[in-house]
């Protein structure tokens, strides 16, 4: 018999705000269901009712008919329910077996049995088709596609029935989202149900059989995958027809000189880069997991400098070798690790905000006036007030804030590495729309994204990587073949 899990009308309020508001939903053993909706749409939320970290104020949940009231998350684990989150939370230097056991390991005669913790690891993995992870070795010798792997046989070895995946391709190369995929369709092939929440719509259609969708903390529909179109999904979680994601490309007659460029430039992991940016155009950058695309903004931006060949800004030759040298030329870096490199997250939005102003430029410049409450509007951050601490905002503020920080010292040129990772539909619409505005003030921008649809949509030109040079160029609008028969180390006539 396979699990059915119920939802209905849970609701959950924080301080008197309401986060939750009368939320179903169902779960069935054997289906993918994908749970959609913006930022600060009670997503997160409604995963830690599930999971017994918050107690629900109103509503109820039956598994199998049966109702149940979680204390804890223990209650819950023992219930079934399994959290995969984004965020591994593995013990590097630990075995395979040591971390999937970890703190229910078995023991015989009053010592731990790691001959049948190895035994049973090795089980699991057997029954999830993962005979390729080695149930002795460390979990640091791992690549992150088999450390999660170890977060899913983690949570089947407490008999989960039920496993919620949250955005569990975000920290994923290119090349290993489809062994996700494959593992995804294993487990719902054995019985799973699987909640799983992503804001990449791919993944979304690619992988669910049932999609529901939250706004505002509230219920907006659930219908099958089959039955919903790209374009229904956007409207069901923004409440509108979003348009177009993608803003109106430059006109090549109105770029301006060239603002950026690096003729043979490299270092360790870069080698003999030849590019150029014009003043009003965005650049984007392409490339699998390792071919150094993100390698080349660090270095643009001097976290790692280029060792050799020429950098130049505006035309005169320069050496960039740190951060706060790259502000002081007006280069700005947008960083794909906001949380961990882009913000002071127990600072408040205004620190933020005039953060690399005060700490990178001179001090006459950092010190000089600006009108915050204008730079805060231009990006549209919504927050309670300038005052609020950044980690209590959504991913999509909280990567306008971002931005807001870099506006303040008005760059020249904007080096961009996944601008739009982890926010909501909205957000990157208006982060796109934020982006092409830079250019068409003047700001020369390159832009590294993951999402080729994204990059396709959003890029003048586009520069593909491969093995840590430039493997071709291509123009706008090209098609996702041809970046990839590039990216793998084609020629672009070489894939169909």
């Amino acid at each position: 018999m396979r699990t059915t899990i119920t939802l209905a009308g849970i609701s959950k309020s924080f301080l008197g705000v309401p986060v939750l508001r009368g939320v179903d939903l169902e779960l069935r053993g054997g289906e993918v269901h994908a749970l959609m909706g913006e930022n600060g749409a009670g997503k997160s939320t409604l995963l830690k009712v599930l999971a017994g970290v918050h107690r629900p104020d109103a509503g109820s949940i039956e598994i199998d008919g049966v109702e149940h009231s979680f204390a804890g998350p223990a209650d819950a684990q023992r219930a079934g329910i399994a959290i995969i989150h984004q965020e591994f939370t593995l013990l590097p230097h630990r075995s395979v077996a040591e971390n999937v056991y970890l703190g229910r390991e078995p023991v015989r005669r009053l010592r731990v049995d790691r001959r049948r913790m190895v035994e049973e690891t090795a089980r699991l993995l057997d029954w999830l088709g993962e005979d390729g992870v080695d149930p002795t070795a460390p979990v640091s010798a791992l690549p992150v596609a088999q450390r999660q792997v170890v977060e899913i046989v983690k949570a089947l070895s407490t008999d989960a029935r039920v496993l919620a995946m949250d955005e569990p391709t975000a920290a994923l190369a290119d090349h290993e989202v489809e062994l996700l995929y494959d593992l995804v369709r294993r487990l719902r092939q054995r019985g799973i149900a699987i909640l799983y929440v992503s804001h990449r719509m791919r993944e979304v259609f690619d992988l669910s059989d049932r999609i529901t969708v939250l706004k505002d903390g509230a219920f907006v529909t659930c219908a099958p995958t089959a039955e919903l179109t790209s374009a229904d999904l956007v409207r069901h979680m923004v409440g509108r027809e979003l348009g177009t994601l993608y803003p109106e490309r430059a006109d090549p007659a109105g770029l301006g000189a060239v603002r950026l460029a690096l003729r043979g430039a490299g270092n360790a992991r870069v080698r003999e880069v030849d590019l150029e940016v014009r003043a009003g155009e965005i650049v984007g950058v392409a490339g699998l997991q390792g071919s150094g695309r993100s390698a080349l903004a660090r270095a643009v931006f001097g976290v790692e400098p280029f060792t050799s060949g020429t950098l130049e800004l505006d035309g005169v030759a320069t050496r960039i070798t740190s951060p706060r040298g790259a502000v002081r030329q007006g280069v700005a870096f947008v960083t794909e690790d906001r949380k961990g490199e882009g913000l002071a997250l127990r600072q408040s939005v205004r620190d933020n905000a005039l953060l690399v102003r005060r700490s990178a430029l001179p001090p006459r410049r950092g010190r000089a006036a600006v009108d915050l409450a204008a730079l805060l509007e231009s990006v549209n951050v919504v927050a309670r007030d300038e005052h609020q601490e950044v980690r209590f905002l959504s991913g999509g503020n909280q990567q306008k804030v971002v931005l807001a920080k870099w506006l303040a010292v008005d760059p020249a040129v904007l080096v961009a590495d996944e601008p739009t990772r982890g926010i909501d539909v909205g957000a990157k619409k208006a982060v796109h729309h934020l982006l092409r505005e830079l250019a068409d003030r003047g700001v020369a921008v390159l832009m590294i994204s993951s999402e080729l649809p994204e990059l396709i949509g959003m890029s003048d030109r586009i520069l593909v990587m491969h093995d840590g040079r430039l493997a071709g160029e291509l123009p706008a609008g090209a098609s996702e073949t041809a970046v990839m028969a590039l990216a793998t180390g084609h020629g672009v006539g070489e894939v169909a």
